[in-house]
C-alpha cells in the first residue's frame, strides 16, 4: 500500500527545488523537444507548472501527469541554460519516482527492471541468448555503421537501424582484472556500462589497451551491472538503489585513485545522480557513494588531466582523416566536459572539423527513443544534416547511446560515415605508431 505520508514528504522536498523557477522561458530556446512540437507542455517551464500541485494531480489524473513528465529526453539542455540554476533533470527524475511510488510500475517494467536489470547475472545470460538468436529475427545491413534491421514487421524495430548485440560481450572477454602500475603509480577502477559491455565491447578493450600503454593499473570487478539510469528514468527507485548497493559492494574494498567510465551517461549518473537520489537505509553505502562521486571521471577527462598527451592541432594537414565530434548532453551539459574529448581526438592523428551546433541533442533520450521514435528521428535528422555538412569520414562521440542514435540516422540515409568513440580513434593511433596488437 502506498505510504501517503512518505509521498507528501517527497513532494515537499520537490517543491523546495522547483520554487526558484521564475518562468522566464529560457528553456524554450534550447529544448530539442519544444523545437519540434512547439507545445508549452513539452518544455521544462510547462512541466514545472504541472508539478506545482502534483499531489492533487496524482489523485485526479496520475496517468496524464506521468505521460507529460515522460515526454522528455532528460538531456539537461534546460538546466544548463537556466539563469536561476534550477536542477530540472533531478526534479523530473524525482517527480517520476513520486508518480511511480503512487501508481506502481507496469507489469512489463516490473519484469524488465526487478527481475532482469537488477540482477546482473540474469541480465548477462539473457543478453547472451539474445546475441546467439538475434539472427533469426534480424539481418545485418551492409553499411559502415554495422547496424541491423528487423526481418519481420515489429512495432518497435521495423523502421529502425539498430546496433546488434555483440557475439562476445566485454565481461566474457575479460571477466575481471587487477593490475598495478610500475611507473605512473596510478590505478583506476573501470566501470564498463551495459551498452559498452554488450553492444560496443571494442570500446572497453581499447580503454584497457590505452591504460596499459600509459602504465596505469586497472581494477575491474567481476559481475558489474547497469548504472541504474533506465530504472531511474522510469521512476523505479527500488531497482536503482539495488544496483547502487550492488556496485558499492564490488568497489568499496579495493584501493584505486579514480573510477573511470567511457560512457557519458554512466559518468553523469554515478557522479551526479547516485549521491543525489540514493536514500537507502545503509549509511555505509551513502558515505561511499559520496566518496565515489568525487573520484568518478570520464575517460577523456582522466587522460587529459593525468597523462601528458600531445594534442596539437592537425587542421592544416590535408592527408589526415576528417573527423567531426558530437557532444553528448550528459557529458557537456551535465558535467561541463567538452574540451577533453577534442584534445584526445587531436592526439589521434586525425583532422577535426567541427559541425554546426555540436552540443545539440541527437534525440536519443534512452526510453524516449522507444516510445516517441517519430520525434526522436526528427531531432536525429537535424544532427545527421550537421554531420554530413562537414564532409567527414567519421563522427566521434563519447556516449554509446548517442552512437546508436547517430548510426540509425546515418544508416537510414544510406551514408557511409563511420561512428566511433574518441578512445577507439586514439587507441588505433597508438597501435599504428607503437606496433601494439590490433583487434
Amino acid at each position: 500500500m502506498t505510504n501517503i505520508k512518505k509521498l507528501a514528504q517527497l513532494v515537499k522536498e520537490l517543491e523546495d527545488q522547483f520554487v526558484v523557477c521564475i518562468r522566464c522561458g529560457m528553456c524554450q530556446s534550447v529544448c530539442p523537444l519544444f523545437e519540434q512540437t512547439k507545445k508549452e507542455a513539452d518544455v521544462a517551464r510547462g512541466k514545472l507548472a504541472l508539478l506545482d500541485g502534483l499531489m492533487n494531480r496524482m489523485f485526479s489524473n496520475p496517468e496524464g501527469a506521468s505521460e507529460r513528465l515522460n515526454r522528455c529526453l532528460l538531456c539537461g539542455s534546460c538546466a544548463s541554460n537556466c539563469p536561476s540554476g534550477v536542477n530540472v533533470l533531478e526534479i523530473f527524475i524525482k517527480a517520476r519516482i513520486i508518480l511511480t511510488e503512487y501508481k506502481g510500475l507496469s507489469r512489463t517494467k516490473k519484469i524488465i527492471f526487478r527481475n532482469i536489470l537488477s540482477k546482473p547475472k540474469t541480465f548477462n545470460r539473457l543478453m547472451k541468448w539474445a546475441g546467439h538468436f538475434q539472427g533469426i529475427f534480424t539481418k545485418k545491413n551492409k553499411n559502415s555503421q554495422g547496424t541491423s534491421c528487423a526481418r519481420l514487421i515489429s512495432p518497435l524495430l521495423s523502421n529502425r537501424n539498430f546496433m546488434p548485440v555483440a557475439t562476445e560481450p566485454f565481461h566474457e572477454h575479460l571477466p575481471k582484472l587487477d593490475t598495478v602500475s610500475s611507473r605512473s603509480r596510478l590505478k583506476v577502477a573501470f566501470f564498463t556500462g551495459c551498452l559498452i559491455d554488450k553492444i560496443f565491447p571494442k570500446i572497453a578493450k581499447d580503454c584497457i589497451d590505452v591504460f596499459h600503454y600509459h602504465d596505469i593499473g586497472v581494477f575491474i570487478p567481476e559481475n558489474q551491472g547497469c548504472c541504474g539510469i533506465p530504472a531511474l528514468a522510469s521512476g523505479d527507485l527500488k531497482t536503482f538503489e539495488q544496483l547502487v548497493e550492488h556496485h558499492v559492494d564490488l568497489f568499496e574494498n579495493n584501493s584505486f585513485d579514480y573510477l573511470i567510465t567511457a560512457c557519458a551517461t554512466c559518468t553523469s549518473t554515478i557522479k551526479k545522480l547516485w549521491p543525489a537520489i540514493y536514500k537507502g537505509n545503509q549509511n555505509r553505502v551513502q558515505n561511499f557513494v559520496e566518496h565515489l562521486s568525487e573520484k568518478t571521471l570520464d575517460i577523456n577527462q582522466f587522460l587529459v588531466a593525468n597523462i601528458k598527451i600531445d594534442s596539437s592541432h592537425t587542421d592544416g594537414d590535408t592527408d589526415k582523416e576528417i573527423v567531426t565530434y558530437h557532444d553528448p548532453c550528459h557529458l557537456k551539459k551535465s558535467l561541463g566536459i567538452f574540451k577533453e574529448p577534442r584534445q584526445i581526438l587531436n592526439a589521434s592523428g586525425i583532422k577535426l572539423i567541427e559541425m554546426e551546433s555540436p552540443d545539440k541533442c541527437c534525440g536519443m533520450g534512452g526510453s524516449f527513443n522507444l516510445f516517441h521514435y517519430d520525434i526522436s528521428s526528427k531531432i536525429g535528422t537535424l544532427k545527421y544534416e550537421s554531420i554530413v555538412k562537414t564532409s567527414c569520414k567519421t563522427v566521434a562521440t563519447g556516449c554509446p547511446a548517442c552512437m546508436m542514435q547517430i548510426s540509425d540516422m546515418l544508416a537510414k540515409n544510406k551514408s557511409n560515415i563511420n561512428v566511433k568513440h574518441p578512445i577507439e580513434l586514439y587507441a588505433n593511433n597508438l597501435k599504428s605508431k607503437e606496433g601494439l596488437d590490433k583487434d
